[in-house]
């Protein structure tokens, strides 16, 4: 029984070596009848198969083929045992795997929030204080929601869309003070979105590379964010304007769009849909991902 779960099954099941397993096995159990019923003859009782009623003789064909059905039994059975065991073992292991890769990717994403622009929004709050004005208190209450964003929400598993929206609000909000103004932008919603829970930091890259790639040699940035809930999917788009050539982006954002396609697989298998395309010098983003 354990030779058989543990060697041969290994051995040649997994290797589809199936006709030298039938014959390991048959002679494994020719071994298996005749020591046990060798020594229950010689060292137990001679009637060794009683619910014969004694008319059947032991290694005799009938014997051999009773006996050798219920070892097939008991092989069938552990063999059984073994596989769902060892099923419910590789579940539990690729997802402990899938959660680790998640949490690996989402701290890669939270490292994504590129210093800089703590920094920046940093010396333009220095600047607003020192003229004393009335936009410095706005400016740290966002910078404030900012950081508790990026430090406590970013790590649950779901948040509500509408705190997504918000954090991405007060993102703009001082991305347009970093470039005094330079930024045209609104996001749009559409349908009843409460209740929509979503994983955190899912749409910021996209909203980073519209400005990476719109605010170019002092051009306004025109950017327009949406939601809209449809039927049971959320569709999330971004069109802004960019500066320079189209080969240029994929090369730059390239990288950050790949990693997002992996998180998005990770997190909906083949569930979403993921399009980028550029119409007349705008460049556009289609999410759409299952609601839950």
């Amino acid at each position: 029984m354990y030779f058989n779960i543990y060697y041969l099954i290994p051995k040649l099941i997994f290797k589809k070596k199936y006709v030298l397993y039938i014959v390991c096995l048959l002679a494994l159990l020719g071994i298996h009848y005749v020591t046990r019923t060798a020594l229950n003859y010689w060292l137990v009782t001679k009637d060794i198969w009683p619910e014969a009623q004694g008319t059947q003789e032991a290694f005799g064909f009938n014997h051999i083929v009773a006996v050798s059905l219920g070892e097939f039994y008991v092989i069938g059975i552990t063999a059984a045992i073994k596989f769902t065991v060892d099923y419910i073992n590789e579940h539990n292991q690729n997802r402990q795997l899938r959660e680790l890769q998640y949490k690996t990717e989402l701290k890669y994403l939270k490292a994504q929030m590129q210093p800089h622009f703590f920094f920046n929004t940093l010396n333009n709050l220095y600047a607003l204080t020192l003229k004393k004005s009335a936009q410095a208190p706005d400016v740290v209450l966002r910078l404030s929601d900012i950081m508790h964003y990026v430090i406590y929400d970013a790590s649950k598993k779901r948040l509500p869309l509408i705190e997504e929206i918000n954090y991405i609000d007060n993102y703009i909000a001082l991305e347009k003070l970093r470039y005094e103004y330079n930024i045209e932008s609104e996001i749009k919603i559409s349908g009843d979105i409460d209740g929509i829970i979503i994983p955190p930091l899912l749409f910021l890259p996209f909203i980073e590379n519209s400005f990476k790639h719109g605010v170019q040699n002092d051009k306004k940035l025109k950017l327009s964010i949406s939601f809209e809930k449809k039927g049971g999917q959320l569709i999330f788009k971004t069109v802004n304007n960019f500066d320079i050539h189209p080969d240029k982006i994929k090369k730059k954002g390239g990288i950050g769009l790949k990693n997002m396609r992996r998180r998005l697989e990770i997190l909906y298998k083949d569930k979403f849909d993921l399009m980028t395309d550029i119409n007349n010098d705008m460049f556009v983003v289609i999410l759409k991902i299952p609601i839950q």
